[in-house]
């Protein structure tokens, strides 16, 4: 026989209006309470009557998320952990690719894909915030990255200045003086390449280093392709680097597989530090030491600023702006 809503509070020890207020995501939960009951919930297989409380509340109990690219293994993380804590507010994820597409971020914004949803939590990588919140109204919608939102809608983001600041300060301290960044993307206006080339020649200045031109390789996209590539083309021409700040590890991994058909020994002729903390740098040769973003954060806080908006669609809350935290982990690619 499957369990009620009253089993469960039961269970936990609290009122039925309690249960109701997790199952649908609000925050006037105290975070003890919310884990027992999400704990009773897990125990007894409880499963709430989507359609009806969609019904009775006018909403769908699905969400939108919408991100560049499905293939890319950091934003395939972050959406497995998106998914896992809707799942624990008993949302339903469409998933969604929009390729860095001005218009593709759009249609998802406006609805013209037919789809209908309680809220969209986005990456952006073409709109300005500006068009983002105009186009949604009123769409709760929570935005990932760095496009400041201005106010006009809930972001959550890493301080992608500090971290590359801190992960060029790690090379730095190893005694390298000739540090290249790779990564940099003038054609796009998401701005998270931008940060983090500002924190990596903060991070230079401050030793007493003028960045140079020639030590910073744009690239069309963060593959490994495209790291590959901006490694040979720093070593064909002379700019014989020491250390390389790669702005993603899939860049990182490039790089690391450039030096080494080049015949260069990582760490010693070269050091390489990547960013995002993807499985795969975890089991190269050599690890790879990356800058860790706390993706669980991103993906609870963000599901939170859309319950809270779902649920308690008041238009005079102040948007929130979000930081999470992020490590450096130090792994043999730095002599880790």
């Amino acid at each position: 026989m499957s369990s009620s809503l009253k089993d469960v509070a039961a269970r936990a020890g609290v009122s039925a209006r309690t249960v109701s207020n997790v199952v649908n995501g609000s925050a006037r939960v105290a975070p003890e309470t919310r884990r027992r009951v999400q704990e009773a919930i897990e125990e007894l297989g409880y499963r709430p009557n989507l359609a009806a409380r969609s019904l009775r509340a006018g909403r769908t109990g699905i969400v939108g998320l919408a991100i560049p690219e499905l293939h890319s293994p950091y934003f395939a993380e972050l959406a497995g952990l998106l998914v896992d804590e809707a799942r624990r507010r008993s949302w339903t994820v469409v998933i969604d690719q929009t390729r860095g597409d001005a218009e593709a971020e759009r249609r998802l914004l406006t609805g013209d894909g037919g789809r209908v949803m309680d809220g969209l939590i986005i990456s952006p990588w073409a709109l300005p915030a500006e068009d983002i919140t105009a186009a949604a109204r009123p769409l709760p919608v929570v935005l990932l990255g760095e496009r400041s939102p201005q106010g006009l809608a809930d972001r959550v983001a890493v301080d992608n200045v500090a971290a590359a600041e801190e992960a060029t300060a790690h090379l730095l301290s190893l005694g390298r003086r000739r540090v290249a960044a790779i990564g940099l993307q003038p054609h796009l206006r998401n701005g998270t390449a931008e940060l983090r080339a500002e924190g990596y020649r903060a991070a230079l200045r401050r030793a007493g280093i003028t960045p140079r031109p020639e030590w910073e390789r744009p690239v069309p996209a963060l593959h490994r392709a495209d790291g590959a590539r901006a490694m040979a083309e720093l070593l064909d021409t002379g700019a014989e680097p020491d250390a390389v700040f790669a702005f993603s590890d899939e860049l990182a991994l490039g790089a690391l597989h450039t030096a080494h058909v080049r015949g260069l020994r990582v760490p010693e002729d070269v050091a390489v530090v990547g960013f995002d903390d993807i499985e795969d740098g975890r089991f190269g040769r050599p690890t790879l030491t990356t800058v860790s973003p706390d993706k669980g954060q991103i993906a609870a806080r963000a599901l939170q600023c859309l319950a809270d908006r779902v649920y308690s669609p008041r238009n005079d809350v102040p948007a929130a702006d979000l930081t999470v935290p992020h490590r450096l982990v130090v792994r043999a690619s730095t002599g880790g």
